[in-house]
């Protein structure tokens, strides 16, 4: 959800996610998680195959709901030993038993630090790896698993794509330039295709590889309509995907068709939908009202509770 500009990391569209803040929100439903935690700001989640939810937050704090459960308790909290600050993308990995964490520097206190794709144990919790991406302005944003096993990350503020191939101890830059500032979330279609959205320019894109499987270039997506700050990206199998639309308050199924790419809408009116993940045939969505981070109209006001929305995937799934 960050963008790099004028040598540094800025907001993107601060406008248009303040406003979304003032949007009306859905009525909780039986299904809704309570996140236990006070200006939680969540930016991603995720799930096992157990049911299990994750989700990041700004401060730094996962919260876990277990299968069953209605509120999602803090699980891995900062500390000297992790190292977490401030947290954006999440992601099961069952195969290796991990939980991957995009942790930055929080730049809502000014925080100094490198941003990290963090490893963590998914039975314990415990760190397990730590993978720095390079010196300078960097924003470790969501995180995508191959089917080799490979963790695809995207780079938000540089405009770059980053892997970690399996037994690798360090992360391999894939693409950078000027025409992926700006992307967030990224997700692997079932042929093996990756796809990324741009939080800044609204795009929805596939990525070109040579036959050797190098970087070549983006292929822009016919839409139907325009997406407002997509963020979060999940693969639902085959060329479909769900997304969540931070400033517009949508949640929508996604179906490649070609170059083109057929929406529809799962919920709207959402504040801040950053992150969504699906589990047993319906989606969880984090809410995260980011207009009150930097809204100085909200600033003052409280943003409690935050809350984890249900919403049955039904005729999309």
């Amino acid at each position: 959800m960050w963008e790099r500009k004028s040598g540094r990391i800025a907001l993107a569209v601060v406008a248009a996610l303040a406003a979304a803040a003032c949007a009306s929100v859905p009525a909780t439903t039986a299904g809704d998680v309570t996140i236990n935690g006070s200006r939680v700001f969540p930016e991603s989640i995720t799930s096992d195959a157990a049911g299990n939810l994750y989700n990041a937050s700004i401060g730094g704090t996962i919260y876990r709901t277990l299968a069953g459960a209605r509120t999602a308790e803090p699980w891995v909290v900062p500390s000297e030993a992790n190292g977490l600050t401030s947290l954006f993308g999440v992601m099961a990995d069952e195969a290796k038993g991990l939980l991957w964490a995009c942790n930055n520097p929080n730049m809502f206190t000014g925080q100094q630090g490198r941003s990290s794709l963090l490893a963590f144990d998914l039975a314990t919790g415990r760190l397990s790896g730590r993978y720095d991406f390079p010196e300078g302005p960097a924003a470790c944003n969501d995180i995508a698993v191959a089917a080799d096993g490979a963790v695809w990350v995207s780079e938000t503020a540089g405009g770059r794509i980053f892997l970690l191939r399996p037994k690798a101890n360090e992360l391999a830059l894939f693409a950078a330039g000027e025409e992926l500032v700006g992307i967030d979330g990224l997700a692997f279609a079932a042929d093996g295709a990756l796809y990324i959205n741009n939080v800044r320019s609204g795009a929805f894109q596939r990525v070109r590889r040579k036959s050797d499987g190098s970087y070549d270039g983006l292929t822009e997506l016919t839409l139907p309509v325009a997406l407002g700050g997509p963020d979060g990206l999940r693969s639902l199998g085959g060329n479909r995907f769900i997304q969540g639309e931070g400033q517009s308050g949508r949640v929508a199924i996604l179906e490649v068709q070609g170059d083109s790419v057929a929406l529809t809408p799962l919920a709207e009116g959402l504040n801040g939908p950053v992150g969504v993940t699906v589990s047993g045939g319906t989606a969880y969505v984090v809410e995260g009202k980011i207009g009150y981070l930097i809204d100085p109209a909200l600033r003052g006001q409280d943003p409690d509770p935050f809350v984890i929305r249900a919403l049955p995937m039904g005729a999309g799934r």
